[in-house]
């Protein structure tokens, strides 16, 4: 029995398994939330869009 599927959701890409806890200022939570409207995503995938353009630098 050690076939048996794993009762919940489904992991969707690769898990996040590290929690990110992090203070900004009024002006940086202001341009993520703009960006965030504006794209239609989570303040949590607009944080690792931002991480994934550092990447490239």
């Amino acid at each position: 029995m050690s076939d048996k599927k794993k009762v919940g959701r489904p992991v969707a890409g690769t898990p996040k398994t590290v929690k990110l806890t992090v203070r900004v200022d009024e002006e940086a939570i202001s341009i993520l939330d703009s960006y965030c409207e504006r794209e239609k995503v989570s303040r949590a995938d607009g944080v690792r869009v931002g991480i994934k353009t550092l990447k490239d630098k």
